[in-house]
């Protein structure tokens, strides 16, 4: 067989590969978004430098800003069960962190200051008062950060399962750096990441860390989760790219270290989410630190009822604000 022939038949075989990986990646996106869960409620969007955040508003009052936690399947849903109670005595606003969600998901390096700066020109822009805030587990940072590099912005926090001290201090390698190239590439690497964030994948965590009890898990809202992780083709890659990356990496004790802010975290009952609320104490000791029982990293979800609770108990009557 000549060279010419071979030649023909590997760019034959080629072509009907990524064909074909482009097929499965189209319908793994049309399955994961036939529901539009994620499109009913009231869109507003404020244009940022990098993309348009989305985000919901509602209530009156002083204003309280939430911040779910930072991966390729979270959004603003997570806060769901508790904006309508929470609006009652305040404004409350709810956004997606770019690269997640309904916000624009640009093809970019995610780090912990672009979500820094985001945050930031958020409350300046959108919200244009001091607010508390309250945020879920890996957004901590970026809350923390915003405080220092702004200190008249945010007045009370309360972390809900905050980050690793640690871990959110470890830097990219050779391995993550070909980690992210690899998530990166146009068809191979969408195909890697959606077998990577496929609907098992998700309700496995569900199962495993984000409730205490599987019995209170809805479908809904894996179906939710699965579908944020998928909305806009499978953009939410380039997020997912830097995370496995280790791009975000953050010293989140010298954000600590120069605060001033009241802060207040809320756990799950589990002993590593105890530990690891113990490590922020023991860098400001000012911290209070309190566990919902028979929960885990999202008892906002599992037991809003506890976490409204809390928030009343920590952040006073807003109407003698």
């Amino acid at each position: 067989m000549s060279w010419k022939k071979n030649l023909t038949i590997t760019t034959i075989l080629a072509g009907t590969t990524a064909i074909g990986i482009h097929l499965i990646n189209k319908a793994i996106y049309v399955s994961a978004t036939l529901d539009n869960l994620l499109s009913h409620t009231p869109e507003n969007y404020y244009e940022w430098k990098f993309g348009k955040i989305f985000y919901r508003k509602a209530g009156n009052g002083k204003p309280i800003l939430l911040i779910h936690d930072l991966s390729s399947y979270s959004s603003s849903y997570e806060w769901s069960y508790m904006i309508d109670e929470l609006s009652k005595t305040r404004t409350v606003y709810a956004l997606d962190l770019l690269g997640c969600g309904r916000s624009d998901k640009p093809a970019l390096t995610y780090t912990n200051f672009l979500y820094v700066q985001m945050i930031t020109d958020f409350i300046k822009n959108v919200i244009k008062s001091k607010t508390d805030v309250i945020v879920t587990g890996e957004s901590s940072s970026f809350i923390l950060g915003s405080c220092q590099n702004d200190h008249d912005i945010i007045d009370r926090i309360i972390m809900i399962n905050p980050s690793d001290i640690q871990t959110s201090a470890h830097i990219p390698n050779s391995k993550t750096k070909i980690l992210t190239k690899l998530i990166q590439l146009p068809l191979i690497g969408t195909l890697l990441y959606n077998i990577l964030t496929q609907r098992k994948t998700i309700e496995n965590l569900f199962c495993t860390e984000y409730f205490y009890d599987k019995n209170n898990i809805s479908e809904r809202d894996t179906k939710v989760y699965y579908e944020a992780a998928h909305i806009g083709n499978a953009e939410s890659k380039n997020l997912f790219a830097s995370i496995s990356g280790r791009y975000l990496t953050s010293n989140i004790k010298l954000y600590l270290e120069n605060l001033n802010n009241s802060i207040f975290i809320i756990t799950g009952s589990k002993e590593k989410y105890l530990e690891t609320a113990s490590k922020y104490k023991d860098i400001l000791p000012s911290i209070e630190i309190t566990s919902i029982d028979k929960t885990s990293y999202l008892p906002q979800l599992e037991d809003p009822s506890g976490i409204l609770e809390q928030i009343n108990i920590y952040l006073d009557d807003p109407t003698e604000e």
